[in-house]
């Protein structure tokens, strides 16, 4: 069984490095039919959706998932949607994130 990324084409590349297969979708109707696809390949113990595509997967392929335990979705929060204040780019967004972990700022 696999691990798969449904995410949006800006943050595809990050988790190719990482090894996972990753599904991209442009908007939430092109994520719903590819999520529903992925959950019909039986493959996939494991389903990352991008909140920024899918805030409730679940949700989204409730019918799909009917009297299944497999796959898992879960819904991991996306950098383009997840901007804090108005107007929050996903740099402004990293750096926000980066100083609450470290503690420090970083020049990225």
């Amino acid at each position: 069984m696999k691990i798969g990324v449904l995410t949006d084409p800006e943050s595809a590349a990050g988790y190719r490095l990482a090894g996972l297969h990753v599904t991209v979708a442009v908007d939430a109707t092109e994520a719903q039919k590819a999520l529903a696809r992925m959950i019909h390949e039986d493959t996939y113990a494991l389903i990352a959706v991008s909140s920024g595509l899918l805030v409730d997967p679940y949700q989204a392929v409730r019918r799909e998932m009917r009297s299944r335990t497999l796959p898992v979705l879960l819904s991991t929060p996306s950098p383009l949607a997840a901007g804090g204040g108005e107007g929050e780019d996903a740099e402004a967004y990293m750096r926000r994130l980066i100083i609450g972990t470290m503690g420090y700022e970083i020049k990225i």
